[in-house]
């Protein structure tokens, strides 16, 4: 589905991705991670066909993105981080002009549009955009995105900014669309959401790749940890006691974060 083989991007002396290799195989999710900076966006640009590597090869659906990137970007579905909308349109006038300019049939426009504002749960389609919250102009986003039935999804931090339920809800939307045989690429900051929905996570550090493979296996390669909080508290509490302070350890994160909701 995707390969990219050796792939390194330079602006200028900033070297953004550095030989990369990576594979994404149909009808899987795969998580792009890393820190600000890490070349996470530059590499969905890449697969995307929106800018050029300096060097190495990038194939997409079966087609080299140097030379083919149109015929690929026909079956191509891409979000960016950043998606501002034309703000005096309503969400159904976008998605039509978009429709228009993917081409689509005017008679099943109409259908698809109700399809995919229904899905989403985008209840005010005819309320101007530049209206809409944060979380519903990402819907629409999406939308846009999905508006050709492509095969393949890239999204740029899907869910960033969002409220907990709106992104929580665009989540479960995208293991819906796993299920019917998109492949998806994302790139994300929420550790949670990309185990919850990943069945891959690749982690790029400094435009490198360091891992690519299962949560799990990645937790077995750094064998187990463990974490340990000091604190004190005005109310008694049971645990360990160390000059006053209370000790809690544990090597389960979700344990850990528990404990520090209670502080």
């Amino acid at each position: 589905m995707i390969e990219l083989v050796q792939v390194t991007k330079r602006y200028g002396d900033l070297l953004a991705v550095n030989a990369l290799d990576l594979q994404v195989r149909e009808g899987e999710i795969i998580g792009i991670v890393g820190h600000n900076g890490a070349g996470k966006s530059t590499t969905l640009k890449m697969i995307a066909g929106l800018i050029a590597p300096t060097s190495g090869v990038v194939r997409v659906l079966g087609c080299d993105m140097a030379k083919e990137s149109t015929t690929a970007k026909r079956d191509m579905g891409y979000l960016p981080e950043e998606n501002p909308l034309y703000e005096n349109m309503t969400a159904r006038e976008y998605l039509t002009f978009f429709s228009e300019l993917y081409g689509l049939p005017k008679t099943k426009t109409r259908a698809r549009i109700d399809e995919l504002l229904g899905s989403l749960n985008l209840r005010e389609k005819d309320k101007l955009t530049g209206e809409f919250s944060k979380g519903m102009k990402r819907k629409v986003a999406i939308a846009r995105a999905l508006l050709h039935d492509p095969r393949l999804l890239i999204l740029d931090e899907p869910n960033a900014g969002l409220d907990p339920l709106t992104s929580f809800f665009i989540i479960n939307y995208l293991k819906t669309l796993k299920s019917q045989g998109k492949t998806i690429v994302l790139s994300a900051h929420n550790l949670f959401h990309v185990e919850y929905i990943c069945d891959r996570v690749a982690i790029i550090k400094n435009g490198r790749l360091i891992v690519c493979s299962t949560m799990d296996a990645i937790r077995a390669s750094l064998g187990n940890r463990e974490f340990q909080v000091i604190f004190r508290a005005d109310a008694p509490l049971k645990g360990d006691r160390r000059d006053g302070n209370y000790v809690f350890r544990s090597s389960d994160v979700g344990a850990m974060a528990l404990v520090l909701g209670q502080i």
